[in-house]
């Protein structure tokens, strides 16, 4: 099926079952070999005895693996399996599909190897043990549908711990084209982010990085709520991530739940589901910018946003102002990768929503404040951005 099949709500892509698992069949992923072995001469060169000398070279200067083995342009998609798109936590074997498509589109968008991996171990200790006994094999770890808060100290572990780039995409690459969006959006209606009120809600792996991907671009008054409304500094029952977010957000000391965090808001950004009612939006300032990212059913009903909206943007790719995330990851891993980084730092991934915002700012209008995720120019607008970011910062 063409990708641009005309779609329908509900079923965006008009898929049948039988259709879904005859492409599922057998896998989505083969392993083919680069070279030649057409000849004895071929096989001595890839295996032995020509491969010890490489060997050899590796063992004398440990960086020739990146350049004379695929590890430089092999990234390690790794779950467990906790957090698998809007399913929850179905286990580490229904994980793998996820994991293989999203090995497809590293291939596809930026010409990477990408090999999926889903592990039956869930203790922040034990993933983060078990990624780095297998660090030596890849260029980069996209961490993947792994349950926050364990997402966070997972990541951060890693980082800390290994000297190759590593993101969790459902934190970052979310976070990357929600501020590519908000960037467009706000430039259509000639206001700033820091003058911007904006509300985000949900306070989890794609919430929590929102906010300090806005933050670092300027936002000053962004309003956060959980399930148990907004957060702020007099709640009692936040964890370790929301009390951080309690100290660098809420700068009015808003209380109470949407109603309250949406009057006079400027911008919604909804990353957790649920529902906004019509009489919340009615409170918002005038002309707001809608983001209602949950799919396949938005926060807002996307009749009701476009009547309030000035802007609206989903995560559903039936609907205008798709956000997602295959815009960012592929590009930022191919130019961590290229830099040769040890990291992906938060001026990387502000290069990288910068080059977004920059591609569909060509023609910018109220239905397209982001790229088709399909557009071939994004991944290498990204990944120069992103490279140049890293050198430049020497990450």
């Amino acid at each position: 099926m063409n990708p641009m099949t005309p779609s329908t709500p509900g079923n965006p892509l008009q898929l049948n079952r039988e259709e879904i698992f005859a492409a599922h069949e057998g896998g989505k992923l083969s392993i083919t070999s680069a070279r030649p072995l057409a000849d004895m001469h071929d096989l001595s060169l890839a295996y032995t005895p020509g491969v010890a000398t490489v060997c050899e070279a590796i063992a004398a200067d440990p960086a020739v693996a990146r350049t004379h083995t695929g590890r430089g342009r092999t990234v390690a998609i790794i779950s467990d399996g906790t957090a698998v798109l809007g399913l929850g936590d179905i286990g580490p074997e229904a994980a793998l599909p996820v994991m293989e498509g999203k090995a497809q589109l590293f291939s596809s968008f930026a010409g990477l190897n990408a090999i999926p991996i889903v592990l039956d171990v869930h203790g922040v200790d034990e993933l983060v043990d078990t990624i780095a006994a297998m660090a030596p094999s890849f260029g980069a770890i996209n961490l993947e549908d792994i349950s926050a808060p364990r997402c966070f100290e997972v990541e951060r572990q890693l980082i800390e711990r290994l000297d190759i780039p590593v993101m969790h995409d459902d934190q970052h690459g979310t976070a990357v084209v929600i501020l590519a969006a908000l960037r467009n959006a706000l430039r259509l209606l000639d206001r700033q982010i820091g003058e911007a009120r904006i509300v985000v809600s949900g306070a989890g792996a794609a919430g929590v990085a929102a906010v300090e991907m806005l933050r670092g671009a300027g936002a000053r008054d962004v309003v956060v709520l959980d399930s148990r409304g907004i957060i702020h500094a007099g709640r009692e029952d936040l964890n370790p991530v929301k009390q951080a977010l309690a100290a660098t957000t809420n700068p009015r000391g808003v209380t109470g739940g949407m109603a309250e965090a949406l009057t006079g808001a400027d911008v919604y950004i909804g990353v957790s589901g649920g529902h906004v009612a019509e009489e919340a939006l009615q409170l918002m300032a005038d002309q707001p910018i809608l983001f209602s990212l949950a799919n396949p059913s938005p926060e807002i009903d996307p009749e009701l946003a476009g009547r309030y909206g000035a802007i609206v943007a989903t995560g559903r790719s039936d609907l205008p102002n798709q956000i997602n995330n295959v815009l960012a990851f592929p590009g930022i891993f191919h130019g961590a990768l290229a830099a040769r980084a040890r990291s992906i730092t938060p001026g990387m991934k502000l290069a990288a929503s910068q080059a977004i915002a920059d591609i569909a700012a060509e023609t910018l209008d109220v239905g397209h404040v982001v790229p088709s995720p399909l557009d071939p120019r994004v991944a290498p607008a990204v990944s120069a951005a992103v490279q140049a970011a890293a050198e430049a910062e020497g990450a």
